[in-house]
Parts: C-alpha cells; sequence; structure tokens
C-alpha cells in the first residue's frame, strides 16, 4: 500500500476517534522514543569506535595513535559529509534554534541522520566535543519531520521539536525534570499545562528508552552524603561567581579566536590538516583530551583525579599533588582550544561537553589547592 495512502488512513482514523490534543500526546511519547533510540545509537556508537581505538589499539600498539587517529576520524567527517550526506551538518542546538526562529520549526530530512553519522566519527577518534548537541539535533529532527508528516502547525510543531530535545537530553543525563526545564529554557516554550504534559510524556519516554538499552548506568554517578553548611556558602560564591566568571570570558575568547583564524582559512581541507593536526598534538601531549572527556569529570567526583592523568607523556609523579594541580590546569586551559580546533576542522560535535569538563576540571583544581592550602 503506498506511504500516503496509509498516512491518509491515519489522518482520517485520528479526525474520527482521538482530538489534537491527544494526538500530540501521543506524538510526544512516539517523540520521545526516537529520541531516546537516537541518543542510543550515537552513544553506543562512539563508545564502540573510542573502545576499539584507545583500550585496543592506542594502549597495546603504541602512544603515537593519539596524534594520528583525530585526523583520521576528521577526514572521514569530511568524506562522509561530501559524497553521503551532501549538505552541511551544522552544530547540533544552534541549528536548532535557528529552524525554529527562521524556518517554522521546519528542519530537513537529512538532519535525523546526519549527526548520527559523524558524530560518533568526530568523537570516537579523539575529537574533543561532546555528543549532546547532536543527540539533540538529531532528535529534534525527527520531531519535526513526525511533525510535517502529520500536517501540524507551526505551534505544535515547535512543541514536538521541544520534546524532541527534552527526550534527548533526559535520555543522555537520566534527568527528566532537568531536561524539561532545559527544552523550555532554551527554545523559550510556553510554561503551560498544554505543553508540559507533552514534554513530561516525551522526557519519560526517553528515559525509559535510555533504560531499557543501559539499565541504571549514568555519565554522572554520584550521590550527594555531606551535609551543606551555611559557612562553606563563601566558597561556592568564590567558585561558581567570581572563577567560574573568569572561565567563561577565557572559554568565549579563545573559541572565538580560534574560529576566526578558521574561517580566514578558506580552502576545508586547509582547515582539516591545520585542525587535524592540532588536535592530534593536544591529544598525543594532553591524552585526557581524548574524546567528551566524562572519564574525566567522573574520576573528579570520586576523588581520584590521578587515575586520569596516569598515561601523561611527561612521566609526572602523581603522588605529588601539585604534579595533579600543574595537569589540572593545563587540562583546563587546553580543552577549550581543543574543542575549537576540533570544530575548526569540520568535526561535529556539541560544545555542552567542553563546558562541562571545564566547570568540573574548576572545581576539583579549587578543591585540591583548598586542600593544599589547609595542610601548610
Amino acid at each position: 500500500m503506498p506511504k500516503q495512502t496509509v498516512l491518509k488512513q491515519i489522518l482520517i482514523w485520528r479526525a474520527k476517534h482521538i482530538s489534537k490534543k491527544q494526538f500530540v500526546y501521543l506524538l510526544s511519547i512516539i517523540i520521545g522514543f526516537t529520541a531516546g533510540m537516537g541518543a542510543v545509537v550515537l552513544k553506543n556508537l562512539t563508545h564502540f569506535i573510542q573502545h576499539l581505538l584507545e583500550a585496543k589499539l592506542i594502549k597495546h600498539y603504541h602512544h603515537a595513535f593519539y596524534f594520528l587517529f583525530p585526523i583520521l576520524g576528521l577526514t572521514l567527517v569530511y568524506l562522509g559529509i561530501k559524497y553521503i550526506i551532501r549538505n552541511k551538518v551544522s552544530h547540533g542546538i544552534p541549528s536548532t534554534l535557528y529552524a525554529i526562529s527562521k524556518r517554522k520549526a521546519i528542519m530537513k530530512p537529512f538532519q535525523m541522520f546526519g549527526s548520527i553519522l559523524t558524530a560518533p566519527l568526530t568523537v570516537g577518534f579523539g575529537g574533543s566535543v561532546g555528543l549532546e548537541g547532536p543527540t539533540v539535533a538529531t532528535g529534534a529532527a525527527l520531531g519535526s519531520n513526525i511533525a510535517r508528516m502529520f500536517h501540524m502547525n507551526q505551534t505544535t510543531r515547535t512543541l514536538l521539536v521541544g520534546c524532541a530535545a527534552a527526550g534527548a537530553m533526559s535520555s543522555i543525563f537520566k534527568a527528566p525534570i532537568a531536561a524539561i526545564i532545559f527544552a523550555i529554557e532554551v527554545f523559550s516554550l510556553d510554561l503551560t499545562i498544554a505543553s508540559m504534559l507533552p514534554l513530561l510524556l516525551a522526557s519519560l519516554s526517553a528515559i525509559l528508552t535510555s533504560q531499557f538499552f543501559f539499565g541504571d548506568d549514568v555519565i554522572l554517578p554520584f550521590r550527594i552524603e555531606d551535609k551543606f553548611y551555611l559557612s562553606d556558602a563563601p566558597f561556592y560564591i568564590l567558585l561558581g561567581g567570581v572563577i567560574a566568571a573568569f572561565i567563561s570570558i577565557y572559554f568565549t575568547e579563545v573559541y572565538d579566536r580560534i574560529q576566526k583564524l578558521f574561517d580566514s582559512l578558506k580552502s576545508p581541507i586547509k582547515k582539516l590538516i591545520v585542525g587535524g593536526t592540532g588536535i592530534g598534538l593536544l591529544v598525543y601531549l594532553i591524552p585526557p583530551l581524548y574524546g567528551e572527556g566524562f572519564d574525566v569529570i567522573n574520576n573528579l567526583i570520586v576523588g581520584t583525579p590521578e587515575k586520569s592523568l596516569e598515561n601523561n607523556i611527561f612521566g609526572l609523579d602523581l603522588s605529588n599533588i601539585w604534579n595533579v594541580v600543574v595537569l589540572l590546569i593545563a587540562l583546563m586551559l587546553f580543552k577549550i582550544v581543543a574543542s575549537a580546533l576540533t570544530f575548526g576542522a569540520g568535526g561535529v560535535g556539541g560544545i555542552f561537553a567542553p563546558t562541562l569538563f571545564m566547570g568540573s576540571i574548576m572545581g576539583g583544581f579549587v578543591y585540591l589547592k583548598s586542600s593544599i592550602i589547609v595542610v601548610y
């Protein structure tokens, strides 16, 4: 039976048996499931590639592969975009915002699979970016095209794009309420019951999908057991207000300057060579810059930052806390350089994970620095 005939019958059945509101609820569940599946495929594919390269080849053969793999991955991304996708794969969340503001929440069909093909190659081969942006973009494109298929208007289409984004974030972090807040804040959705219920359904549908495939595993597993003391508040203000402000300024300035440098290179091949060589060199010298960096964040959370720094090429003694502090500072300062080089070379990924990476290292640095002061 032709696809159009099946779709027409579904629309006729919907008009006769359920209201538009109920149909939106049903679509939000379906979109949450598809966004969750997109996240599962993207994450699993990336981790498979990274484990194959880093845990198998690099560990058992030679450290020099840290230099070679990023440029190889970026080359595969370039070839995939040029000959398979044949469209520019833009940054995840900005491309979704552009679609909402300029294209009436209409996203092109290739955006449903573009990031799934290119982001794992970028990150799995050592590109120092995240997967959250591509996951949101994939889910949003699925939501937009499903809404178009069922002839939803612009308002409903925008809501379903937000449902997909909430589902994607919920499936990644297993935090459904935070994912809903993210979608409302970033995509400027109305804070009403009419929008909250579809967002909640999509978020729950996505997290159940993720739970089925990943079980209880979460990206950032931790439990807050220590009591909060008001006397510690000045340290949090110092960390979150003052130091984070300077780090964010550094982050923005470095990123903008590197992007302007790549904008001056008109040839994509030149961008690939310059960016690939730069990220390869950084990852070779500082291996924890390889990929997303959530292993580093988790080691910081459990209080064992030295585990992420064991294979440093400089052979520093990690029993000396000052060496750990120096390496953490280097990670924090060069993470955005590595991320900007990855983007400039044509890599596909998100900027959310690098900001989490830098923020967690900043917190770990302040903690270690405070510990040294107390000891001395």
